[in-house]
C-alpha cells in the first residue's frame, strides 16, 4: 500500500517529498499515510489498517455482499479482535475512511425546466435568469434548502492525471502512438481516417503521444427496477483511446462525468448540463495541465481532445441538434436524404440514385414504378454545416411553456436542425470528419428485428396490410395487392420474404436446437414458443448473435434463392464491419456493395419495410473506414455499464445521489485493487472456465482454458520431435 499512496503523492506535480514516518507530507496526506502506519490491531504486523480495510471492502464488491451483512461483519471482527483495534464500526465509517483514496464531485443546482444551471456567473441567484423559477423546493424553508434539481459533475482532470500518476496506467497511455497498424488492417481507432486527418489538421497536439484522444457515450436508463415508472436519469461518460483496445472499453476504463437528473430526459435541452465538461474540455485544449509521468518520472503539460460520441439515434439527435425525424432523418445525407411518403409512416427508400448513372436498376420500374435520374447526395463539408447552423434562429432553452417549451413549425431553410450544439465551441469541433457515430448495436437490432418479424409474420413485422397498399398505390408487385374472397373479406396473398406456417415451425425448431458455448449468448431455446410458432424476448445481443451467426442458415429453410441471398449478403456486410480487424480495402468494396444490398432488399421486400434504421446501414462501411473497427465505437459496453450504475440504487427517494456515492466509491476501490496481492481483483481473478488443474503450454496457439473430460495424457512435443516432424512435411 505504499506504493498506493506514493503514487497518490504523484498526482500533485508540487509536493512534498516525504519520510517513511510522514514528515513532510501536505495537511491533505497526513491522515492517509497515517492510517498505512497504523496496525490493524496492536502486534499486528502484517497488515496495516488501510490495507486490511481496501481488502474487505473489495471482496465486499466482488462477491456482492449487501451494506447490511458488511455491518454485521465489522461488528463481529470488532468483538473478536483485541481491544484497540482499527476495524471501522459499520459500512458508513469505511467508506469515509477510503474516500481520501478516491477522487470527488460536484454538486450543481439546476433550473427544474432545464434552462440553465445554477454555477459560475449564476451560482448566487434564488430563481433561474430564463424562466424566473425558485431554485428551490420550497424557498420559505429555513435552514438548509433543497434545491429542485441536481447536477453531479465529476471533474476529468483529476482523473486523467490520476491515470499518468498510476505506475500501473501511465505505461499505457501511449500505446496508441505504438501500437499503429502497419499491413493495411484497422484495429484501433488510431487507424482510422478520422485521427489521422486530425494529426494532420493539429500537428503540435499529436506531437505529444501522451496527450489525450477522448470518446464520450451518453443514454437514458431508468434507476428504478419498476419500469412502470417513468424516470430517466443520464450519465455522460468518458472514455480514452490513449490505453489499448483491450483495455479502453472495460468498465475499469469509464470515467462517470456527468450524472443529468430525472425525471425527464433532458432531450435538446442536454446542452445546458453540458456546460461544465465543454468548459474543462476547452481548458485542456488551450491551457492544458501539468502532470506528472510515472512510467519515465517526468512532468509534462497534458492536453486533451474530445474525438467524437457513441449514442443511439434518439440520443445522437439531442447532442448534434440535429432531428432524426422526418423525411431528412438521415444527418449524413442531410437535405438530400432519399424519403417518400406511405401510408401513415415515412419510407426511406430510392438507394438507386447511389448507383452509377449507367445501371441497369435505374431504368427498371418494379422499384417503385419509376425510373431513377437523381444524383447521389453531395457530400458535406464542415464549411456546408457551419453555413446551414448560422441561418438557425436563437433559440431560447429550457422545458418553461413560455420559454421554448411550445413547439413551433421548423422553417424550410433550417432543414432539420434543431439547435446548434454546444460541442461547437470547442476550437477542433468543425473540422472532426467523424463527430457522432451510428450506433451498429441499435442499427443492428432494429433490421434484425424488422426482419425476423417479416419473416415469422409476428406484431413486429412490417408486411402489413398498409404496406400492400402501398405497393398497389405505386403499381408494382401485382401478385402481392390485396384481394377478396368470396366471403368479402380482405385477403393478403403469401408473400416469398416470409414463411408459411409449416417453414416457421422448421425455423423455430432450428434455433430451439442451437448450442452455444458458455457465456457466448442467452439460451434460445426459452426464447420459442412451445408450438413453434415464434421467439420472443430477445435482447440487443441476441439480435446480434441470430443475425450473423444462426439467420444465414435457417433462412434457407423455405425462401427462395434469390431472397435468402439478399438477406445473407445483408449478414455478411454486418460481420464484416463487426470483425475484430478490419481491412482498408475491403471497406471501401463494402462500401460500393451496400448500395446494391439495399437496393436488392427494395427489390423484395415493400417500401414500408424501409425505417430510418434500415437506411443508415449504407453508412456503416463508410463510418468503418472513417472511426475504425466498430467495439470500440458502439454501446454495447456502455450500456453495460448502466446497468452497473443502476445497481448502485440503495436509496430510491435519491437515485442520482445513490449513484455518484456508489460511483466514487467503486473507483477508489478499483483503484486500489492494482496494488493489492494475494486477493482476487477484478484485475486478476480467473476466466468463467478457468482451470487451475490444466497444463501450461508454451505456445499460445496451443493454450486452452479446459481440461478435456477423458482421460487422455497430455505430452509436450520434444524440439527434436518437432524437427522431425517439419523435415517430414
Amino acid at each position: 500500500m505504499f506504493d498506493l499512496v506514493d503514487d497518490i503523492m504523484e498526482e500533485h506535480p508540487t509536493h512534498t517529498p516525504a519520510t517513511n514516518d510522514g514528515a513532510g507530507l501536505d495537511p491533505e496526506f497526513d491522515e492517509l499515510f497515517k492510517e498505512l502506519n497504523t496496525e490493524l490491531f496492536p502486534g499486528c504486523s502484517l497488515m496495516s489498517s488501510l490495507n486490511f480495510l481496501a481488502k474487505l471492502m473489495h471482496i465486499k464488491v466482488i462477491t456482492k455482499w449487501t451494506d447490511g451483512s458488511l455491518d454485521q461483519l465489522l461488528e463481529l471482527l470488532r468483538a473478536a479482535f483485541h481491544k484497540g483495534n482499527q476495524i471501522p464500526a459499520s459500512h458508513y465509517e469505511a467508506k469515509k475512511k477510503l474516500s481520501k483514496i478516491g477522487l470527488g464531485y460536484e454538486k450543481i443546482h439546476a433550473c427544474t425546466n432545464d434552462c440553465a444551471l445554477f454555477w459560475k456567473e449564476n451560482a448566487k441567484m434564488e430563481n433561474c435568469p430564463v424562466c424566473n423559477e425558485s431554485r428551490w423546493v420550497d424557498k420559505n424553508t429555513k435552514g438548509k434548502k433543497i434545491a429542485q434539481k441536481v447536477l453531479r459533475y465529476f471533474p476529468i482532470t483529476s482523473r486523467l492525471r490520476r491515470m499518468y500518476s498510476s505506475r500501473f496506467t501511465a505505461k499505457d497511455m501511449i500505446w496508441h502512438n505504438t501500437g499503429r497498424s502497419t499491413d493495411g488492417m484497422m484495429r484501433q481507432p488510431v487507424d482510422g481516417k478520422a485521427w489521422q486527418e486530425f494529426d494532420k489538421k493539429y500537428p503540435e497536439f499529436s506531437q505529444e503521444p501522451r496527450n489525450v484522444r477522448l470518446g464520450l457515450a451518453a443514454d437514458g436508463f431508468n434507476p428504478f427496477g419498476n419500469m412502470s415508472q417513468t424516470y430517466s436519469t443520464w450519465p455522460v461518460v468518458l472514455t480514452t483511446y490513449n490505453t489499448p483496445p483491450w483495455v479502453c472499453m472495460k468498465e475499469s476504463s469509464f470515467m462517470l462525468t456527468l450524472l443529468i437528473p430525472g425525471p425527464k430526459s433532458p432531450g435538446k435541452d442536454i446542452d445546458i448540463f453540458l456546460r461544465p465538461l465543454v468548459d474543462e474540455l476547452k481548458m485542456l485544449w488551450d491551457e492544458g495541465v501539468q502532470m506528472r509521468d510515472a512510467s519515465t518520472k517526468t512532468i509534462f503539460r497534458m492536453h486533451a481532445a474530445l474525438l467524437w460520441t457513441i449514442n443511439d439515434y434518439p440520443a445522437r439527435s439531442s447532442l448534434s441538434g440535429w432531428s432524426g425525424q422526418g423525411y431528412k432523418a438521415c444527418a449524413t445525407c442531410n437535405e438530400d436524404t432519399p424519403s417518400c411518403p406511405v401510408k401513415s409512416k415515412i419510407a426511406f427508400v430510392g438507394h438507386r440514385r447511389f448507383l452509377s448513372r449507367k445501371h441497369k436498376w435505374r431504368q427498371d420500374l418494379l422499384f417503385d414504378g419509376k425510373k431513377e435520374t437523381r444524383n447521389p447526395p453531395k457530400s458535406l463539408t464542415n464549411a456546408k454545416i457551419l453555413e446551414q447552423l448560422d441561418r438557425l434562429p436563437d433559440r431560447v432553452s429550457g422545458k418553461h411553456p413560455d420559454h421554448g417549451g411550445v413547439k413551433r413549425k421548423r422553417d424550410a431553410s433550417e432543414l432539420n436542425w434543431t439547435k446548434q450544439s454546444i460541442f461547437f465551441e470547442l476550437e477542433y469541433w468543425s473540422s472532426l470528419i467523424l463527430k457522432h457515430n451510428l450506433d451498429v448495436m441499435h442499427v443492428e437490432k432494429n433490421v434484425a428485428e424488422s426482419l425476423l418479424g417479416t419473416l415469422l409474420m409476428n406484431e413486429k413485422s412490417k408486411d402489413t396490410h398498409k404496406a400492400r397498399q402501398d405497393l398497389e398505390n405505386m403499381g408494382i408487385r401485382e401478385e402481392l395487392w390485396l384481394t377478396t374472397n368470396k366471403k368479402n373479406k380482405v385477403v393478403q396473398p403469401h408473400a416469398p420474404y416470409s414463411f408459411t406456417a409449416d417453414e416457421r415451425a422448421r425455423f423455430c425448431q432450428f434455433i430451439k436446437g442451437v448450442r452455444l458455448p458458455d457465456g457466448f449468448g442467452s439460451n434460445f431455446k426459452n426464447k420459442v414458443l412451445p408450438n413453434n410458432s415464434n421467439i420472443i424476448r430477445l435482447k440487443s445481443h441476441d439480435y446480434h448473435i441470430l443475425m450473423q451467426r444462426m439467420l444465414p442458415i435457417g433462412v434457407r429453410v423455405g425462401l427462395p434463392t434469390n431472397v435468402s441471398t439478399a438477406i445473407t449478403d445483408l449478414f455478411t456486410l454486418f460481420q464484416k464491419i463487426c470483425a475484430r480487424s478490419l481491412d482498408v480495402k475491403d471497406m471501401y468494396k463494402q462500401e460500393k456493395n451496400v448500395v446494391n444490398i439495399l437496393c436488392n432488399l427494395e427489390f423484395i421486400y415493400p417500401p414500408a419495410f424501409f425505417d430510418i434504421m434500415v437506411h443508415l446501414v449504407l453508412h456503416l462501411p463508410q463510418e468503418a473506414i472513417l472511426g475504425g473497427h466498430v467495439y470500440m465505437r458502439w454501446m454495447y459496453p456502455f450500456e453495460r455499464y448502466m446497468k452497473k450504475l443502476k445497481a448502485y440504487v440503495r436509496n430510491k427517494a435519491r437515485p442520482e445521489g445513490s449513484i455518484a456515492e456508489g460511483y466514487v466509491a467503486d473507483e477508489a476501490l478499483t483503484f486500489c485493487s492494482m496494488y493489492l496481492e494475494g486477493i482476487q481483483t477484478k484485475f486478476n481473478h480467473p476466466d468463467r472456465n478457468a482451470d487451475a488443474n490444466i497444463p501450461k503450454r508454451k505456445l499460445h496457439v496451443f493454450s486452452s482454458q479446459c481440461r478435456p473430460m477423458s482421460k487422455v495424457k497430455i505430452n509436450d512435443i520434444t524440439e527434436e520431435a518437432t524437427n522431425h516432424y517439419i523435415i517430414l512435411y
